[in-house]
């Protein structure tokens, strides 16, 4: 499904919303089978929505929180407490 939703709004602007939540889908849906692929999408979506959407405060957090479980799967817990207390 993350897949199929990167394919599909592929060609729409780098910034769009549409764009960035199909980046977000693809590092959800592999996250749990291959955190280490997931780890790259996911810092791409904070990033991008730090850049283009940085007034959405809701949506950073909850791609933050991804990244953070993303790390933690990667027993990268030190990285993964830095980003909570962003959170927090």
């Amino acid at each position: 499904l993350g897949w199929a939703c990167w394919k599909m709004y592929l060609g729409r602007p780098v910034g769009s919303e549409a764009y960035i939540c199909a980046i977000g889908a693809l590092g959800n849906a592999i996250q749990s089978a291959r955190p280490e692929e997931a780890l790259p999408v996911l810092e791409a979506e904070l990033s991008l929505l730090r850049r283009y959407w940085s007034h959405d405060e809701k949506a950073t957090i909850n791609t933050q929180s991804n990244l953070a479980s993303c790390l933690a799967d990667l027993e990268r817990h030190d990285e993964a407490l830095v980003l909570h207390r962003e959170i927090y």
